[in-house]
């Protein structure tokens, strides 16, 4: 397996349903974490990560790991390993708070073939990044960790599909990700539009009573202590886009309540900029004029249009090569 199927793993995965009355019964540890208060009720959004974890299995407690939580690990096992269902089963109980449906985590992974004990390769661990992704009871991350706390690992076995064949996943959840950027906060600049925040950061933009600029303008809203966006990343981001002539909102994924992940160079030149040689956990405010915007697409509705975005970077992820 190459590195590039394992970032796709989440797509690839998503196939496998599981029973939400089969794994109600076993329940990864984090919805009794021992820092929370026993006589609280969970949330309905842990409740219902805590019944879509897949049941342990033969197959999954059948793995062998060596290794600490958070870092690349060995997995032994004998093989060909019968998988004929989804299982998890968990090998180290992370702490704090579970994780709840919605919440943008970041994890990493190593794979094995189930038919012979090979390793497929890793990712997200250190120099080799993936995405952060929202957990869900829908997704392989949420049927993998359930309500799973941060620093939980557990051994996940897939059965064959036909994209893949059976695999083993030592998966490791390593923490919960700000959905909104967490950087030092800047002092305004003068002549660019107005942002305010909500309690959840969504913004607000105020365009100012003057002549929209010709040329890009970028400002750094907040700064953030992450990886540096380079050119050809693909980037983890909440936005919201106005037009410069109304204030009017176009697109924003803040009203999807999901991220948006995308090349930088898969968006129009302006936004490219706004994002290339910037951080992780930065907030930035870009005024894209209609020639770096969608001036040359004919009869694009935004194509006279000077657009103002207030982009989120919640994170990066270099290039791989594919084997």
């Amino acid at each position: 397996m190459s590195v590039h199927r394992l970032e796709v793993f989440v797509r690839n995965r998503s196939l496998f349903a599981v029973s939400a009355v089969a794994a109600s019964a076993i329940l990864l540890a984090g919805c009794g974490s021992s820092d929370s208060d026993p006589d609280a009720s969970p949330s309905a959004d842990v409740q219902d990560l805590c019944a879509a974890v897949a049941p342990s299995g033969a197959a999954s407690e059948a793995v062998t790991v060596e290794g600490e939580a958070g870092e690349e690990s060995t997995a032994t096992f004998e093989y060909p390993l019968e998988v004929e269902e989804l299982q998890s089963t968990v090998v180290t109980e992370g702490g704090g708070d579970p994780v709840s449906s919605g919440d943008l985590v970041s994890y990493a992974l190593t794979a094995y073939s189930a038919d012979t004990g090979e390793e497929l390769g890793s990712i997200g661990y250190e120099g080799a990044e993936i995405l952060p992704a929202q957990i869900s009871p829908d997704n392989p991350i949420g049927q993998i960790v359930g309500c799973a706390t941060p620093g939980t690992r557990v051994v996940a076995a897939f059965p064959a599909s036909e994209a893949n064949a059976a695999e083993v996943y030592v998966f490791d959840l390593l923490d919960v990700v700000p959905d909104a950027a967490w950087g030092e906060q800047q002092d305004p600049v003068d002549g660019f539009p107005e942002v305010t925040l909500d309690d959840a950061g969504a913004p607000t933009v105020t365009i100012p009573d003057t002549e929209a600029p010709t040329e890009v303008e970028i400002a750094e809203l907040k700064v953030g202590d992450g990886a540096t966006v380079e050119s050809g990343d693909t980037v983890l981001v909440h936005y919201s886009g106005v037009k410069w002539s109304d204030g009017e909102v176009f697109d924003s994924s803040w009203d999807r309540d999901t991220p948006a992940s995308f090349t930088t160079t898969g968006v129009v030149a302006g936004f490219q900029q706004a994002l290339e040689g910037q951080t992780v956990g930065s907030q930035v405010l870009v005024v894209i004029p209609p020639e770096f915007g969608y001036g040359d697409s004919e009869g694009h509705e935004l194509q006279e249009e000077t657009l103002v975005f207030v982009v989120d970077i919640l994170g990066t992820q270099h290039p791989v090569t594919v084997e």
